[in-house]
């Protein structure tokens, strides 16, 4: 049996309804969000589980509870697996953070991985922590059903790191919408990709919310 690792990211929240910038801002889950982790739970919870990683902010913890609970298993938090930090540009609009910082924002946009929002973090710094995490992960269990909740740029940066996607394209190469699982085992051969952004474990009315 090898290693499986289902990367999970948070149920909506205020932010990812509006797309509003929200990294180190530790915004709760909506009402919508928390039957998210519910759905998540009640979907996954037959399957055989090692352990549970997650980001110490309240929207991930949150979205890890309904299943931490029905198995009994403690969270491992790790700031390691924490969202990117936006900087100057929390809590404001895409407009907003073009309009007040023009010119990081070009550079941004263009390579997330090499440029930072202004004050904030590079994807490759968040590739590191995140990295860390997982380096522990795979040298604690050899096999088994590992759960990461993280969140959309973080879960991104580590499939980029994993699957060899230069991380400067996680913004262009992968789509990460709220609670959708992806999930990546661990062969002899190196990672191979299950499913990425799956959300067919919520309901209907869940999975059609607008939102990102």
């Amino acid at each position: 049996m090898s290693l499986t690792i289902y990367f999970l990211r948070h149920g909506e929240t205020t932010a990812s309804k509006t797309g509003g910038y929200c990294g180190t801002l530790d915004v709760e889950l909506t009402p919508e969000g928390v039957r998210m982790a519910e759905d998540f739970a009640a979907a996954y919870q037959s399957l055989p589980w090692t352990a549970i990683f997650c980001s110490p902010l309240w929207r991930t913890v949150q979205t890890a509870k309904p299943l931490s609970n029905s198995l009994g298993m403690d969270l491992q938090l790790r700031d390691g697996l924490k969202e990117i930090a936006y900087g100057k540009w929390e809590g404001k609009t895409p407009e907003e953070v073009n309009r007040e910082f023009h010119d990081e924002y070009v550079r941004w946009l263009a390579d997330p991985g090499w440029n930072s929002p202004s004050g904030g973090e590079k994807g490759i710094d968040i590739a590191r922590r995140s990295g860390a995490v997982l380096e522990e992960i795979e040298q604690t269990f050899n096999s088994g059903n590992v759960l990461v909740v993280s969140h959309k740029a973080t879960i991104r940066i580590m499939l980029c790191s994993i699957l060899g996607i230069d991380v400067g394209r996680y913004r262009d190469r992968i789509l990460m919408p709220v609670a959708s699982v992806s999930i990546v085992e661990f062969t002899e051969r190196g990672p191979l990709l299950h499913c990425l952004g799956d959300r067919y474990h919520l309901s209907q009315s869940l999975r059609n919310l607008p939102g990102t």
